[in-house]
């Protein structure tokens, strides 16, 4: 029997992982594992849950897809953690609302604007949602190795594809007042994208005391269009999954020193 509900895993079943990576697409799950060094195999998929397990020469590493938004986020990070996991990675993409940002690049989030709903929840408003230092540093390491043109800053979490993210090209065409010339409003603060799940994701590991960081591939940049150009979009996905590959081997490594050293 499964020891958490809805992911359906047992703490045996993932073999003493400590790290996570976290993409929202079930997908994707089985593109990020097939980066990381070892043996694979799929573990579990319950609704938008799908768990796959690498063993790798420096430890297993679980790859978890959380679906879209907030809530089914915070349900992931929990159950995982509940499993032995204190270092998660969220692997997404994203829509740039900076105009220097190229579609392909990479965001690496550093701080995010709490438009969610299930971070409050954890902390109240005044809480910040901001990554862990060394995750974030392994991502940045990590970008410099590849060579991938990145970026990093605060990005708009929204529980909304939509409004939350200023869209007008919907079913009603309306956007509440909230939210009108919120785009224009963020750029202005220098925020540099679009996303859905890294505010409940840092709050959350925060307030829990574990690790969170986020590294997005950029799909597209609003300042020029709002359709995704597919072909240019191509790199963005493999770009974020190689640094975020990159990153788990340092922090595999870091843990490593860490237990010689107990």
């Amino acid at each position: 029997m499964a020891d958490v509900f809805h992911l359906h895993l047992t703490k045996d079943q993932l073999a003493g992982a400590r790290i996570a990576l976290l993409p929202g697409d079930p997908g994707r799950v089985p593109r990020i594992a097939e980066a990381l060094p070892g043996e694979r195999q799929e573990l579990a998929w319950q609704r938008e849950f799908r768990t796959w397990l690498v063993h790798g020469p420096g430890g297993a590493v679980a790859v978890t897809s959380t679906g879209i938004g907030g809530p089914s986020t915070a349900i992931a990070v929990e159950e995982l953690a509940q499993l032995g996991v204190d270092t998660f990675i969220r692997v997404g993409t994203t829509g740039a609302i900076q105009a220097h940002i190229a579609v392909g690049d990479v965001v690496i989030t550093t701080g995010a604007v709490r438009l969610d709903g299930a971070s409050t929840h954890y902390a109240p408003l005044e809480y910040p949602a901001v990554s862990d230092h060394t995750v974030t540093q392994a991502l940045i390491e990590s970008a410099r190795a590849t060579g991938v043109p990145f970026h990093t800053g605060i990005t708009a979490s929204s529980d909304t594809f939509y409004p939350g993210q200023e869209r007008y090209g919907t079913f009603s065409g309306y956007v509440i007042r909230r939210f009108q010339g919120s785009a224009e409003e963020w750029r202005k603060l220098r925020v540099l994208n679009y996303e859905m799940e890294s505010a409940t994701l840092f709050v959350v590991a925060s307030a829990l005391g574990l690790r969170a960081g986020c590294v997005a591939g950029v799909l597209g940049n609003r300042t020029l269009a709002e359709r995704v150009d597919e072909a240019a979009a191509r790199p963005a996905e493999p770009n974020a999954i190689s640094i975020a590959a990159g990153a788990v081997a340092r922090l595999l490594t870091e843990y490593a020193v860490r237990n010689t050293v107990e």
